[in-house]
């Protein structure tokens, strides 16, 4: 039995979801990694425990506060909509936000790891050679952390791919819209369509022990103690 046109459009919307969100979280996650990495600001423990939130939370919590931020009444909602943006809720454009946003500790922590694990000596190197601030980054920090950038980056993507408690909440169940893969698998099971659902299952089944595969060989240590993840 082969995938049905329902299923390739849930399969190509989970994929640019999950491209889009990788690829903001790793430019917006990078500095944010940094910071908690190598500042010394005394904000550094509350907005640790903040990112890291969702790898704790309830992924129906996160959802359910989102919902709440991005409504009619909530201060993003309120934005959006003064910006003539409407709603983000049960739109791609929310779906997107809310995985950023759930996938971000998933992203940011092999990120601070690998900038804690360089030190101080290459840093500081590069500052006696009259190196600034951003070529420091750019050209020291970032090289010696390129294992746990594609760790992270491998982790933000695989995550998003197996969200279903957060899109549910914010995206619902719209064919086309905000049906992604973890839905489109609940829809089978639902309707008894167990065939269908094994094929999408044990694509991601299969797409998950390749991913565990590759952080072995690039991160063994983070391959071998991954966080719990929650759908």
């Amino acid at each position: 039995m082969a995938f049905s046109p329902d299923d390739w459009s849930a399969i190509r919307l989970t994929l640019v979801l999950a491209c889009l969100a990788t690829v903001l979280l790793l430019v917006l996650g990078t500095p944010l990694a940094w910071w908690l990495a190598r500042g010394r600001s005394r904000w550094r423990g509350p907005v640790g425990a903040i990112v890291a939130l969702p790898m704790v939370l309830p992924p129906t919590v996160l959802g359910f506060y989102l919902l709440v931020a991005m409504g009619p009444s909530g201060p993003v909602g309120q934005l959006t909509q003064a910006l003539g943006l409407g709603l983000l809720a049960f739109h791609f454009s929310g779906l997107l936000l809310a995985s950023v946003l759930y996938s971000m500790p998933f992203v940011i922590q092999p990120i601070r790891n690998a900038f804690a694990a360089i030190g101080d000596g290459p840093l500081e190197a590069a500052r006696c050679l009259r190196a600034g601030p951003l070529d420091v980054f750019f050209s020291v920090a970032v090289p010696l952390a390129r294992p746990g950038l594609v760790a992270a980056a491998v982790l933000g993507f695989a995550h998003t791919l197996g969200e279903f408690g957060v899109v549910l909440m914010i995206g619902g169940n719209i064919p086309g819209q905000t049906r992604v893969l973890s839905m489109q698998i609940y829809d089978h099971v639902e309707a008894l369509e167990y065939a269908q659902a094994h094929w999408l299952a044990g694509s991601l089944l299969v797409f998950s022990f390749v991913v565990l595969t590759v952080l072995h060989f690039v991160d063994p240590q983070r391959g071998s103690a991954l966080p719990g993840v929650r759908g």
